[in-house]
């Protein structure tokens, strides 16, 4: 899990970009509308939709549109049918790169994403050769100065946390799929405040990452494909080391 906090911060300082300029809300909706068509329109009994509609929330959009979005998906107002495919592939220095996408057309999406990866200087991969190094995972990020590592601890681990690594100016939290709502609630209701909290993609090994040149042409690939409007979700097995990450957004 190494460097998933620094990481955390660059991502949510794009997200409040994307936001400017719509593309955030455009993700979001498109979310909202699969977890609703996938496990109903009811937040309280559809754990994706619910954390979907939660992440709508923390970017201001309008109730409004949730609502839209989750009629859309039910059936209950007219909507574009989106279909999730995930992509895989390598980057520099042989990392590893799985691309979530939810897609109107599949054959406009694969010939893009495998675009973004030539020009960006990586290779697409079969379905499953990079897929396995990866477990679906709680992350729940939290900023040292917001809790002493004792109090923390306890919180999680009574509520079923799996794991708690302490980084530079971060703690990072692990959970199952399971108990990500649990764990999460229970920090929400100590008042402690989240750098950022989502289901994701973990990797079970890391590639460190020593040079900028590297680094950089990395992170420029992982940005494209999140700048593809189909794309949703991008997760990779990098570990740029903080003092790289620093001097590459300076």
């Amino acid at each position: 899990m190494s460097g998933h906090s620094k990481w955390a911060s660059i991502k949510h300082k794009k997200a409040a970009t994307d936001a400017k300029r719509g593309k955030l809300f455009t993700k979001l909706i498109k979310e909202i509308t699969v977890s609703a068509r996938s496990g109903g329109g009811n937040p309280e009994a559809n754990p994706r939709l619910r954390l979907a509609v939660s992440k709508a929330k923390e970017a201001n959009m309008p109730k409004d549109n949730i609502e839209k979005a989750i009629k859309k998906g039910t059936g209950e107002l007219p909507g574009v049918v989106y279909e999730e495919v995930t992509y895989e592939g390598y980057g520099a220095q042989g990392v590893a790169i799985l691309v979530e996408v939810l897609t109107d057309n599949k054959n406009r999406a694969a010939a893009e994403i495998r675009n973004i990866f030539a020009k960006k200087g990586a290779n697409m991969a079969g379905a499953g050769s990079v897929l396995w190094q990866f477990q679906h995972k709680g992350l729940i990020i939290v900023n040292k100065k917001e809790s002493s590592e004792d109090k923390l601890m306890n919180i999680i681990l009574e509520n079923g946390a799996e794991d708690m690594v302490t980084q530079s100016d971060a703690y990072e939290i692990s959970t199952t799929v399971k108990d990500f709502e649990n764990v999460k609630k229970a920090i929400e209701d100590a008042s402690i405040a989240m750098v950022s909290a989502e289901l994701t993609m973990i990797p079970s090994s890391t590639v460190k990452i020593s040079d900028t040149s590297t680094a950089q042409q990395i992170l420029n690939l992982v940005s494209a494909l999140e700048d593809n409007d189909d794309v949703q979700n991008v997760y990779a097995n990098f570990d740029i080391p903080d003092e790289i990450l620093n001097e590459i957004e300076t």
